[in-house]
């Protein structure tokens, strides 16, 4: 074992971290964005603030000899007064691609944040310290997947060892945009989110543009997807649209035309699935917007609840039935033009009897056994034989 004066501190650079597409510096650390600072300064949202800063899918990836490595961290995790407690983010250890440790930070920052007014009270936590030990004495492929639920400062990265960055080692980058439910909602660690998941199976480098609440047709994010470098790209469309009552019908249909306009322009041959949303029984036939129940709340239980009127389709607001109508028939559009556009109908990934066998529990987020089957129906279309991701597409 060797001494903790013989460890060597590395610098974070962005050839050690995958999944980030910006880094900025505090006062403490480095603060990985899923969004460049660019797409940041034009929205003032404190939702996407904060679901973007959030680093799913966001490693750390290095080559090294050592047995043991730490990392100093500052994660702020959020308090709903009144709600049941947030389950505390979890650190995942991988060494050659396989699951070997978990870690779970202690300190940090804490957001209150009032349900019913919205207000947030910040408090100022210490920097924790995660160490992984009893790693093979060997060289290794070695990634520290952080929280995909908390905002997370990287403090400090030590090791017994030299690090270095991990070396090329040919696999395609999947670059993938949706809601909460890409996001990883209630996954049970950063590497089990469905989109994580479809990606190990795949064997593909995930970047996930997953927002919980963030997936709205913004131009700002079709040109941060336009500008980054992937050979997969995928987009989950729909339920944010629709229980955030945002838009009608008039104006989904030219936005998804110009966000996938807007893709193209970077990537004009890349397989580009467009996927519609998961079935979710309070929207599927009720429009938005969507709320917290209150009488859950006050037995200490968080649901969600529409709170539209079914019969305001007929004035163009959407639903989920509604969406996925108009996604498939977008889709068939543009394909005639576009031989590598393709179409999942979500319902494929976890429909109505799925519900029936594993309902959502706050009747909006999958939970992990739902994230699983999710992220591995996902990649039997994608990545299996004929599928749009193979490389042997139909």
């Amino acid at each position: 074992m060797h001494a903790q004066d013989d460890w060597t501190t590395t610098t974070v650079t962005p050839e050690l971290l995958r999944g980030a597409l910006d880094l900025e510096r505090t006062e403490r650390g480095l603060l990985p964005h899923r969004l460049p600072a660019r797409a940041r300064a034009q929205c003032a949202d404190p939702q996407l603030a904060m679901a973007e800063s959030q680093p799913s899918g966001v490693r750390l990836a290095f080559r090294t000899r050592a047995t043991a490595v730490e990392l100093d961290t500052v994660p702020t995790r959020r308090v709903y007064p009144g709600a049941p407690p947030r389950p505390a983010g979890v650190y995942d250890l991988l060494v050659d691609g396989r699951l070997t440790d978990q870690a779970v930070a202690t300190g940090g920052d804490t957001l209150r944040v009032d349900l019913a007014t919205g207000a947030v009270e910040h408090s100022r936590g210490p920097a924790a310290t995660l160490r992984f030990a009893g790693l093979p004495d060997r060289d290794k492929d070695v990634e520290i997947w952080l929280p995909h639920n908390e905002t997370t400062e990287i403090v400090a990265l030590r090791a017994d060892a030299p690090i270095a960055p991990l070396p090329d080692r040919g696999r395609r980058v999947w670059l993938h945009h949706g809601s909460s439910v890409s996001h990883g909602s209630d996954a049970a660690s950063p590497t089990t989110t469905w989109p994580a998941l479809a990606a190990s199976l795949g064997g593909v480098d995930l970047v996930n543009l997953g927002l919980g609440g963030g997936a709205l047709l913004d131009p700002f994010t079709a040109r941060a997807m336009r500008d980054t470098d992937a050979d997969l790209i995928s987009v989950k469309i729909g339920l944010n649209l629709v229980n955030g009552d945002l838009m009608r019908l008039r104006a989904f249909g030219p936005a998804v035309h110009g966000f996938l306009d807007t893709i193209r322009e970077g990537h004009p041959e890349a397989p580009l699935l467009v996927v519609s949303p998961i079935h979710c029984a309070i929207h599927e036939d009720t429009p938005g917007p969507c709320g917290f129940d209150a009488e859950a709340l006050r037995t200490g239980e968080l649901r969600f609840r529409a709170n539209g009127d079914p019969a305001e389709r007929a004035e163009g607001k959407l639903t989920l039935t509604v969406v996925r109508e108009e996604l498939a028939r977008i889709v068939r559009q543009r394909a005639a033009e576009d031989p590598n556009l393709h179409y999942l109908d979500g319902l494929v990934l976890y429909g109505g009897a799925d519900a029936d066998e594993l309902p959502l529990p706050d009747r909006l987020h999958p939970d992990a056994a739902t994230h699983r089957r999710i992220g591995e129906r996902f990649a039997g279309f994608a990545f299996g034989e004929g599928g749009p991701f193979s490389g042997k597409a139909a």
